[in-house]
């Protein structure tokens, strides 16, 4: 059985009953409508604030309460994946802090979708990992054009080229950029190919948050002559929203891991 705690995130099918709401003091609460769950049950929901935490937490308990054995938890994007280093001192290991959180409740497994490096699964226990690879080819799919994949950065290498065996060997771009790790500053974008021909280039990551690498990307890439560019990212928070973004890419593609998107030339496919 499956408990859908976002209703607009159902990626199992058909969600038990149950009622949620907030006390005004802030607390989250929820209380489980149907009388028999079973032996196993799968919890889902996006997580994009502690509230939400609470209440994949405290679903936990209530299910448990009603007698179910087996818990399993489907976090499509895990937070604070990116926070997987401390790089100034004062700064907090956030990842830790919500892995720490979630091995505390013993789940059976742990799913998370395209990790942003390999920190989140090594500190989650029975995790398993949803990688990118069926999204992407769905996306270049939908292009229905030869293309070449685009590494955003060094940390993007090992994954895309992962990625490329799977789609039968498509060719490779690599990139690199530097950030001032005390102001997050991007700067000195480079693409190592002299002449990209027109290729249609996409470029490949997990997550868009304002968007200022991919900006900064496909300026570097026209200057080498590439042709249509398309992005594709699997976490879209689109913090500074989409407008910016189509001005410049042909297409954007992300999936449902982190809201719902509906925004002209910017496709959103199913977590799967």
């Amino acid at each position: 059985m499956f408990l859908h705690l976002d209703p607009l995130f159902k990626p199992y099918g058909k969600s038990i009953s149950f009622n949620a709401f907030t006390f005004n003091g802030g607390e989250p609460h929820i209380k489980i409508l149907e009388k028999d769950l079973g032996n196993e049950i799968t919890i889902t929901h996006r997580i994009n604030s502690f509230n939400d935490l609470g209440l994949l937490l405290i679903a936990t308990d209530a299910v448990r309460r009603m007698g179910v054995k087996v818990v399993k938890t489907f976090i499509p994007y895990f937070p604070a994946a990116r926070q997987d280093r401390v790089m100034v001192k004062g700064e907090a290991l956030s990842v830790k802090v919500y892995a720490d959180i979630i091995n505390d409740q013993k789940y059976d497994e742990v799913i998370i979708f395209d990790p942003h490096s390999e920190v989140a699964p090594a500190l989650l226990n029975n995790v398993k990992i949803i990688d990118n690879h069926q999204f992407v080819k769905n996306c270049i799919d939908q292009i229905k054009e030869e293309v070449v994949l685009i590494a955003p950065d060094g940390g993007a290498l090992k994954k895309i080229y992962k990625l490329s065996a799977f789609l039968g060997g498509i060719e490779v771009v690599e990139c690199s950029k530097k950030r001032d790790v005390k102001t997050g500053k991007l700067s000195g974008f480079r693409v190592y190919e002299e002449d990209l021909k027109g290729k249609q280039c996409v470029i490949v990551d997990d997550i868009c948050d304002g968007g200022g690498t991919f900006l900064g990307l496909a300026e570097a890439l026209k200057e080498k002559n590439a042709g249509k560019l398309s992005l594709v990212v699997s976490h879209g928070i689109f913090s500074k929203g989409f407008e910016i973004l189509t001005e410049v890419f042909d297409t954007v593609f992300t999936t449902n891991s982190i809201k719902k998107i509906e925004a002209s030339g910017v496709y959103q496919l199913n977590v799967e």
